[in-house]
């Protein structure tokens, strides 16, 4: 056995508090760590009968080896004569279990070396474990975090004793990050790499302004209000699709909040990006014009709907044509994202437009059909009235004067 002293299990319980580390996992690997050291002192990678032992009372800590008692000894790595083990208890008896202290008497410095190369190491592994279990139950769900600095497109959030990663694709655009300055973000996803564990955070994604609304609208905590979908292009537009499970709560005066107070402090988080708040309805035309505000509709003509496809024409006043598409399409792109239609805006005079050269088209491809059902004597007539300008009595006499022709010849 080997004197530790009492300090080490001072530096146990330190870090205990400063790592979250427990002192039953550090005593552990330090035991670990002993076994290691021996197994290389004698020179063996595989000695399963070999354990370390650290007794707190008397702050020691000694290597033993487990050996069968038999009558004769066949391998002495494993087995002890009956005689040899009475040495270490008169009540021993063949086929019991003795336990031998093997602890080398120079092996303060090695296993010291030894101790410290895998204490660190399981020291990392359960700090990793921990972290990995802290942010398994987090992910999904929005937290806190500082900046800590900008590694070439990427931000590193500090995350309590944690860094994580946000990529360049998961930061709104034209946001300067500053280093020290608070933020939320939304835990992404948690990478279990050889190397290291990475965390990736979000400050682009939808949900974080499902979070910002169930933090600032207690209806939807409660339940009385649920958030059915949501739409964002981060820093530009956000529109979020909400009913009421309530007839007397009106959902959307919900979310805006008394004079706005509720929907403003969710714009200043989210650094003044716009909010449409759209009511939702299972009446897939209320929807889609629901989602296109602040655009007036005309009319909204289904053309599709299965599983396959679902698609909608929708007509609007020609000086809204603009305002329901939005710049750059973001309008109706927000609404296809968030209603799942596909939706194809025209303006009142571009349908007129499109419905007369519909009209047009079917003239142009107009033939007057014919009747299969006549018999012979009808078309052949039809076809000499055509062929020939005559008319019904002229092919008469024509017949009768050609009879009495040849009659008279």
């Amino acid at each position: 056995m080997i004197k530790i002293g009492s300090t080490f299990f001072e530096v146990c319980e330190e870090l205990e508090q400063t790592k979250g580390i427990s002192k039953e996992v550090i005593i552990s690997s330090v035991c670990d760590a002993m076994v290691t050291a021996y197994k290389k002192h004698i020179k063996a990678k595989e000695a399963t009968n070999v354990e370390a032992i650290l007794v707190e009372e008397s702050c020691e800590i000694g290597v033993f080896r487990n050996k069968v008692v038999v009558e004769n000894v066949e391998d002495p790595d494993t087995e002890i004569s009956l005689e040899d083990a009475k040495e270490f208890g008169d009540d021993v008896e063949l086929e019991d279990e003795v336990k031998i202290d093997v602890t080398p008497e120079d092996f303060g410095r090695i296993a010291a070396q030894s101790a410290k190369q895998v204490l660190t190491q399981r020291i990392r592994e359960a700090e990793r474990k921990m972290v990995l279990d802290e942010f398994m139950e987090k992910k999904g769900t929005l937290i806190t975090g500082t900046i800590q600095r900008v590694e070439g497109r990427n931000v590193i959030v500090s995350i309590g004793n944690s860094e994580a990663v946000m990529p360049q694709k998961e930061q709104i655009p034209g946001e300067y990050y500053k280093p020290g300055t608070r933020i939320r973000v939304f835990v992404l996803n948690v990478k279990d790499t050889p190397r290291q564990l990475q965390l990736i955070v979000s400050h682009a994604h939808a949900e974080i302004v499902r979070e910002l609304f169930e933090l600032e609208v207690p209806e939807i905590e409660d339940g009385i209000v649920e958030i059915k979908s949501i739409a964002r292009e981060a820093g530009f537009r956000t529109k979020i699709a909400v009913a009421s499970n309530d007839p007397e709560v009106d959902c959307v005066g919900a979310c805006i909040g008394p004079r706005g107070s509720r929907i403003q402090t969710i714009i200043g988080e989210l650094k003044n990006e716009k909010i449409d708040i759209v009511r939702y309805s299972d009446d897939p035309v209320e929807y889609i014009v629901n989602t296109l505000s602040p655009a007036r509709v005309v009319s909204v003509d289904i053309l599709a709907d299965d599983e396959y496809s679902k698609e909608a024409l929708v007509i609007v006043p020609d000086d809204q044509l603009s305002l329901a598409i939005g710049r750059g399409g973001q309008n109706v792109r927000l609404a296809h994202k968030l209603t799942g239609w596909k939706i194809d805006i025209k303006s009142v005079s571009q349908a007129e437009a499109m419905d007369n050269s519909r009209g047009y088209e079917e003239e142009d491809q107009y033939e007057e059909p014919v009747e299969e059902d006549m018999d012979d004597e009808i078309q052949e007539e039809e076809i000499n009235q055509e062929e020939y300008g005559v008319d019904e009595e002229d092919v008469a006499e024509l017949n009768n004067g050609g009879e009495e022709e040849t009659t008279e010849e």
